[in-house]
């Protein structure tokens, strides 16, 4: 499938010496539902490269989470995270970021519908966000400017848990994943620190911690909301308990909801992707 351009690349002046290019396109993509059925849908792409960068570059795909309702799904406009994208373009990756059917400037219907709160069918549907992300990782490695062979995938909340579905099905050339804040079903208002089908997810984590091989790091932070502080403890040592390579890194409490650390936190978490990453071979700069 080939990608459609709608934009001409963007130069963005950050910094005198980081020139940051972004650029939008949408791609065709097919996902099953939860429910069986086939959805064919374009989404919606923006990659952030910076051209004072070597290529070619190691690709680091960027997955977002998941609102609680649908107006909010349909407000989000598209995947960017200025400051996450900005930081890890300027240290050598081009990162994209998709947004996925049913949200924003994708539009569709919502393909990523669990059920209900007390049988939720969380492998489906994090397959069906892992299998857009593949099939946009298949049309990247077509450019001549990255890399094959040194993707990392990574997500925040609902993201995150697709980077750990992406780790599980060992897509060739991936070498690392991380995941912040990963789950699914929590609602910090109507049921706070207390996700639906939470012995569901435990389960999810220990399939995907028996196929699982590529070194992974799993940030949360005490004051999540979503999760609460024991629940991701529980995910994780599941997921190694059934043989997946999973580093656990719980940060202190950070403002009201810390499950928003990702995205209002960077400098927070930026020394503990940067120490990890250079362990897997990646020349990062603070």
């Amino acid at each position: 499938m080939r990608s459609v351009w709608l934009l001409a690349a963007a130069l963005l002046s950050f910094a005198a010496e980081a020139r940051l290019v972004e650029q939008q396109f949408d791609l065709p993509v097919h996902v099953t539902t939860a429910w069986g059925k086939l959805v064919e849908h374009p989404i919606r792409v923006t990659l952030v490269f910076d051209d004072t960068t070597p290529a070619p570059r190691p690709v680091l795909l960027l997955n977002h989470g998941r609102a609680v309702d649908a107006a909010a799904r349909a407000a989000f406009g598209r995947a960017r995270f200025t400051d996450a994208s900005r930081w890890l373009a300027e240290r050598g990756f081009l990162v994209a970021m998709p947004t996925r059917i049913g949200y924003g400037v994708t539009g569709g219907e919502d393909v990523e519908d669990s059920g209900s709160c007390s049988n939720r069918l969380y492998p489906a549907v994090f397959k069906a966000a892992a299998d857009q992300s593949l099939q946009l990782l298949d049309e990247l490695l077509k450019r001549d400017d990255v890399r094959r062979d040194r993707t990392v995938v990574m997500g925040q909340s609902f993201g995150g848990a697709t980077a750990v579905t992406l780790a599980a099905l060992n897509p060739p050339g991936v070498v690392a994943a991380i995941n912040f804040a990963g789950g699914s079903g929590g609602d910090p208002t109507g049921h706070p620190e207390q996700p639906c089908s939470p012995a569901a997810l435990k389960r999810l984590f220990t399939g995907y911690g028996q196929t699982a091989h590529v070194p992974m790091l799993w940030a949360y932070t005490e004051n999540d909301r979503y999760f609460g502080p024991a629940l991701p403890r529980e995910w994780v040592q599941a997921f190694r308990d059934a043989g997946g390579p999973a580093e656990f890194m719980h940060f202190t409490p950070h403002g009201d909801d810390g499950h928003q650390l990702f995205a209002k936190f960077p400098q927070v978490w930026q020394p503990v992707v940067a120490d990890f990453l250079r362990r897997q071979g990646f020349d990062i700069k603070d």
